[in-house]
């Protein structure tokens, strides 16, 4: 008996190891990736999914939510991977991260950019309406070129749509440079509802005074002007794909790749112009940017997965 009980013991030791060394997508384990909502964020997301579940035999999903609810997943390891992690911007990464829960690996966007912008024919040109607008701190005395319909006492601002991370921020940012007197604070309910307001807004060559953000569609679309902030105000961005703690422990085979994964800025916002353009989904986009991009992710792969890869496409 205590032989065999000797030699069960031997075998689960066995077979633990062999999981172990098995890695985590052989050893049957899903990834679950944050299923954000804005367009970079998605086609960067479907990129990983395609190279991970093609290349690597993963079985992926995707768990829709905002920012916030995510990277609260993300420190549980109820998700894996937040592909386009805007570092910093959130306090629930921030203290994800200093607890161990989180880790940022990589680069997978280089040179994003957000601010508070305005059409440039409201500043330029024989017809602008306010040429001597450039800065956040002017934007006292522009209330009423900014009239908000519903409150016509005030200028309307256009934040974020609610549960996202630039929303926050901006609120902060009304409050900071004393606006929240003279500007109401409006948030769309999507991401899309924003665009909306925008094109509709460059349309009638109305005013509209919005938050922003590269990489994306629309600012190859429309002609928008970044106002600048307070001298000294330094918003350098580091775009990188967050991990749970658990996957980056336990998956340094999959991390590998992931630390690799950049699509640069200026293919990222024609590729993301072509598929709002096409009116394409953006698993169909992703899979058209593996077939026409491979010199882009196979930097990212070994030398087997970029078979496995291009034999499933």
């Amino acid at each position: 008996m205590r032989i065999r009980i000797a030699g069960m013991a031997v075998a689960l030791l066995v077979a633990a190891g062999s999981a172990q060394a098995a890695g985590w997508c052989e050893s049957g384990k899903p990834v679950k990736f944050a299923g954000v909502n804005w367009e970079s964020g998605i086609l960067i997301t479907e990129l990983m999914s395609i190279v991970l579940k093609e290349g690597y035999g993963c079985r992926v999903d995707s768990v829709p939510g905002n920012s916030i609810t995510l990277e609260s997943a993300l420190s549980t390891n109820d998700i894996q991977i937040f592909a386009e992690e805007w570092v910093g911007r959130s306090e629930v990464w921030n203290k994800a991260a200093e607890a161990g829960k989180v880790v940022g690996v990589g680069a997978p966007i280089k040179g994003a950019t957000e601010g508070w912008y305005v059409p440039r024919y409201l500043i330029e040109g024989p017809d602008a309406k306010a040429p001597d607008l450039n800065a956040i701190s002017d934007l006292p005395q522009y209330a009423e070129l900014f009239r908000d319909p519903e409150e016509p006492g005030k200028g309307r601002f256009y934040n974020c749509p609610a549960g996202w991370t630039c929303e926050l921020e901006n609120t902060r940012m009304l409050k900071d440079y004393g606006l929240e007197g003279t500007y109401t604070n409006f948030r769309p309910g999507t991401g899309p509802a924003l665009d909306a307001a925008i094109v509709s807004a460059f349309k009638r060559k109305q005013p509209i005074l919005t938050y922003y953000w590269s990489p994306t569609p629309l600012l190859g679309r429309v002609d928008m002007v970044k106002l600048k902030e307070r001298p000294g105000v330094d918003k350098s961005i580091q775009v990188q794909v967050g991990l749970s703690k658990a996957f980056y422990s336990d998956a340094p085979e999959l991390v590998a790749v992931l630390e690799k994964v950049n699509v640069p800025i200026d293919l990222l916002n024609t590729a993301l112009a072509e598929q709002a353009e096409k009116k394409q989904e953006a698993p169909t986009a992703a899979r058209e940017f593996i077939k026409r991009h491979p010199d882009i992710w196979k930097a990212w792969v070994n030398r087997a997965a970029a078979q496995k890869i291009e034999a499933a496409l």
